[in-house]
């Protein structure tokens, strides 16, 4: 099948390294014609790099991986060049100014996509690059999912229906690798890292909860799985974001964790409900 990936980043460049070796033809659009480099990955020739947007026409399935920074204007550009493929939104994040999720964009800005889902689960881009063995969970439509098994049968999936779920564990496993990393250099000790990690996951499960995800996601590759890769490793740019400000430094790159944070705490004032540690968390590190 032809995979059309949107977005050209670390993350981006590395589905598209493992939708090629899945056996497709990958067309990866980058903004500048470029795309990320990884030592000692070889280049594959059913890779082709454009930054001409018209070459996405054709694919039976697009996957989003632009930052959640530039997804709107991204899709909105794409619009024009849409004939109905599965969408497969492959950003963790909340937009900056208006606190919705991806699937919020994706749906104001492509209303006529149907078929739609969501991947997230416990991967770093260099390992997939690799071809280190990765999982992930799936949640979407039917159609979706079954294009997301053609793209990226190289990859352990496990496929859900709970799109909402899978999208909330990826924004709060973002906030919370952030709030990890700020902490294991402002806590007090162990103790109080976990009971601040604890505490904030109860009130990202709260808030899922309210939005009509299923308890279950929460326990899934996209769930735990991912906050335990994120939310413990320095290798994680949330982690290492979160440690940076703790020493007063700006983070390096486009840190997610920020922005989802963010989206967090006002998704849950809007809606009412009380997340104390996500606010004080935010406060205390002045995003």
């Amino acid at each position: 099948m032809n995979v059309g990936v949107i977005g050209a980043g670390a993350w981006g460049t590395a589905l598209g390294l493992l939708a090629a070796r899945s056996g497709n033809n990958v067309i990866l659009w980058s903004y500048d014609g470029m795309a990320k480099q990884f030592p000692d990955v070889a280049t594959i020739e059913s890779v082709q790099i454009t930054k001409n947007m018209a070459d996405l026409s054709a694919c039976d399935v697009w996957l989003v991986v632009t930052p959640a920074a530039f997804f709107r204007e991204t899709l909105r550009a794409a619009r024009e060049f849409y004939r109905g493929a599965p969408v497969i939104i492959c950003t963790k994040g909340a937009e900056l100014n208006t606190g919705c999720f991806m699937s919020d964009v994706l749906s104001a800005e492509l209303p006529e996509c149907t078929e739609f889902g969501v991947l997230s689960g416990p991967q770093f881009a260099a390992e997939v690059a690799r071809g280190v063995p990765t999982g992930t969970t799936l949640a979407g439509t039917p159609a979706a999912r079954a294009a997301g098994q053609g793209a990226l049968s190289e990859m352990y999936i496990e496929e859900s229906d709970d799109v909402i779920g899978a999208e909330i564990c990826g924004v709060g496993k973002n906030a919370l690798a952030l709030i990890c990393g700020y902490n294991s250099v402002m806590a007090a000790g162990e103790n109080e890292r976990a009971l601040i990690f604890t505490r904030a996951w109860r009130e990202i499960i709260a808030l899922g909860r309210k939005m009509g995800a299923k308890t279950d996601t929460f326990s899934a590759l996209c769930g735990i799985g991912d906050l335990f890769l994120s939310a413990t490793s320095v290798t994680s740019r949330n982690f290492s974001g979160g440690m940076a400000i703790a020493h007063g430094k700006a983070p390096d790159g486009t840190v997610e964790g920020i922005y989802a944070l963010r989206g967090l705490v006002q998704r849950a004032s809007e809606m009412g409900i009380d997340t104390p540690v996500l606010a004080q968390m935010q406060n205390k590190m002045h995003i």
